[in-house]
């Protein structure tokens, strides 16, 4: 599988459809896999958070999330062939396990966000068995019940939701537990497939400044992740160029 180093992290560069002969793979391999998106702000915190780092060195798919990794692949001279952002390909995941029959739980969000979601997405794909949720904030000493209660429901896949690091950390420690095939850590995925945050305007989307827009909704909340982690992240990667480039 061809990919690309970011900042010491090893990340596809496959195409939408390639992804998901990749994701099909995972569903069939023995054992619990992971799927893990990264973009800017998750490289920043990778920087200074070693587990977090070493989650996403063990993951068995990373996916290329948003234009601050575009620009660094460019930077090296490469390029990923999509955008595999979370929000998009979340749901090409979902249609893969509905055609395979496999049966999904949602976990994540703020109470009552999760649910709302299994009901929007049931609408969306009829076809899809969910057959569990639970929201996202619970003491980290309940993580174990949690995963026993996901184990219980016989669920394939389960979606996390629960921000960086917090989700990637849990599945490291937990899916094995739950009996799943495959974790995937989804960020906002929940919230926007329950309708409670609306996405930005496609012609944003496609320019790469879908940030700029979330920014905008919400400026106190993401303003040190954007304003200031942005910008640090294009010096990190502009700084391991040149050091490579010494080497």
């Amino acid at each position: 599988m061809p990919t690309i180093t970011v900042l010491g992290v090893p990340v596809a560069a496959l195409t939408a459809r390639q992804a998901i002969s990749e994701v099909s793979g995972l569903l069939a391999a023995p054992g619990p896999q992971t799927l893990m998106y990264v973009n800017a702000h998750s490289m920043n915190l990778a920087r200074s958070h070693r587990r977090y780092r070493a989650c996403l060195a063990d993951a068995d798919l990373v996916l290329n999330d948003g234009s601050g990794l575009a620009m660094a692949a460019r930077v090296r001279g490469r390029r990923f062939p999509a955008n595999l952002n979370g929000t998009d390909f979340t749901p090409e995941v979902l249609r893969l396990a509905a055609q395979e029959g496999l049966s999904v739980y949602l976990l994540g969000g703020r109470p009552g966000v999760a649910a709302r979601a299994a009901d929007r997405l049931a609408e969306r794909m009829p076809e899809l068995k969910i057959v569990g949720h639970h929201h996202g904030y619970f003491r980290d000493d309940e993580g174990v019940a949690v995963a026993a209660r996901i184990r219980e429901t016989g669920a394939d896949v389960v979606l996390v939701a629960m921000g960086n690091p917090r989700q990637e950390l849990w599945l490291s420690e937990h899916l094995p537990a739950t009996g799943a095939a495959l974790g995937v850590a989804v960020g906002a995925f929940l919230d926007f497939a329950a309708e409670l945050v609306p996405r930005a305007p496609r012609w944003m989307r496609q320019a790469g400044i879908e940030w700029v827009y979330r920014l905008v909704r919400e400026p106190m909340r993401l303003f040190t992740r954007y304003v200031v982690g942005n910008p640090l992240f294009v010096a990190r990667v502009l700084a391991d160029r040149v050091l490579a480039a010494l080497r």
